[in-house]
């Protein structure tokens, strides 16, 4: 088992990678000095696979154990299944060194997360991700939210949990198109942060793909490496933390429009990492081959690459004026400027269609 630590002073904590390591989770809880009441979040679908597992590890390590399912789905993630959680935290007792464990993707992790800061004014939580995309990015950091119709992930906190559990084998439950999603967020890295990862997944994708243990052990932990790396330089986003959302701007935009039931979060970010390498070529920052490469890795993952028919950048943009990286009168982008490396750049909401309608032959 490999550990990645998180290094926050003393609110650190590790990230756990291995397979086979879900029965294992009610020894991992008695190294902490939690109260015997612990309370599995999932929903019905992830549950119904590896809940028995889960459970059974919890109570042989005499834990009080139970679980509460809430359905499964983005537009599920909101204030109205918040309060359902908490009250039936309230129901059976949850004390404040309870501790909550979140079983699922990304949805989960979130509402979980939001929940465990506000319950008591806080009480623990551990991550359990079972898709790629949580695995390598949502369950790692502290960003915690729920959705408001305005806008994605608009109720939140900054909360760390006390663990990461990444089991590899769960990958294995997946679909194509939500393994492919959470692909999308490991491209970021390499974009980002990382051409050997970029250039190592051009290189092994068909072997990634066919979910060989070897090479999603090496990208899942080079992903949780990288972003433990930024947020423990900048845990609240006030500098570096903003590059994790390249392709964020764009794609929760698109999530939002489409009301969060026509793309997953992954393909959402994969048309606006596309776009804003198209944003950065039309600037002079990055030169037309990466953009093409970067377009031409997404393509290959079956990730789509462009706006779709009936969401324009006209109605982007009404939801990008309330995004949480606006100031004023300004949207900050991240935009590549190499593979390997990105800038953060302002740019003003009444040049944004200007700049995108600027000709161009990249995507």
């Amino acid at each position: 088992m490999v550990k990645v630590k998180v290094e926050l002073g003393n609110r650190s904590y590790d990230i756990l990678i291995n397979t086979g390591i879900l029965s294992k989770i009610g020894e991992f809880l008695l190294s902490f000095n939690f109260s015997s009441k612990v309370v599995v979040i999932s929903n019905p679908t992830v549950f119904g696979i590896y809940g028995d597992i889960i459970m059974k590890s919890l109570k042989q390590a005499e834990f009080d154990a139970s679980y509460i399912l809430i359905p499964d789905g983005e537009e599920y993630k909101d204030y109205f299944w918040c309060y359902h959680i908490i009250t039936q935290l309230l129901q059976k007792g949850l004390d404040r060194k309870s501790c909550l464990i979140a079983l699922g993707g990304g949805v989960i992790g979130d509402i979980t997360g939001f929940v465990a800061s506000i319950y008591m004014r806080g009480i623990s939580h551990i991550q359990v991700p079972t898709t790629l995309l949580a695995q390598v990015d949502s369950s790692v950091g502290g960003k915690t939210g729920v959705n408001h119709y305005l806008g994605k992930n608009m109720i939140g906190t900054f909360y760390q949990p006390r663990m990461v559990v990444i089991d590899i084998s769960t990958l294995k439950s997946l679909s194509k198109r939500e393994f492919f999603s959470g692909l999308s967020e490991v491209i970021k890295y390499g974009v980002i942060w990382d051409l050997h990862l970029f250039e190592y997944l051009e290189k092994n994708l068909e072997k990634i793909s066919d979910l060989s243990d070897s090479y999603l052990f090496n990208i899942i932990k080079r992903s949780c490496e990288i972003k433990a790396d930024i947020v423990s330089k900048d845990e609240r986003e006030s500098g570096l933390r903003a590059i994790l959302n390249f392709g964020h701007t764009i794609g929760h935009a698109i999530e939002t429009e489409t009301e969060y039931k026509r793309f997953l979060h992954g393909e959402a970010v994969s048309i606006g990492m596309c776009l804003e390498a198209e944003i950065s070529q039309r600037l002079g920052l990055l030169d037309i081959d990466a953009s093409k490469r970067i377009k031409s890795l997404i393509a290959s993952s079956t990730l789509p690459f462009q706006l779709p028919d009936g969401v324009s950048f006209s109605k982007l943009k009404l939801h990008i004026k309330i995004d949480k990286k606006k100031e004023a009168d300004k949207i900050k982008f991240i935009l590549p400027i190499e593979i390997g490396k990105v800038m953060i750049k302002e740019v003003k909401l009444e040049e944004f269609l200007d700049i995108y309608e600027k000709k161009s032959s990249c995507c």
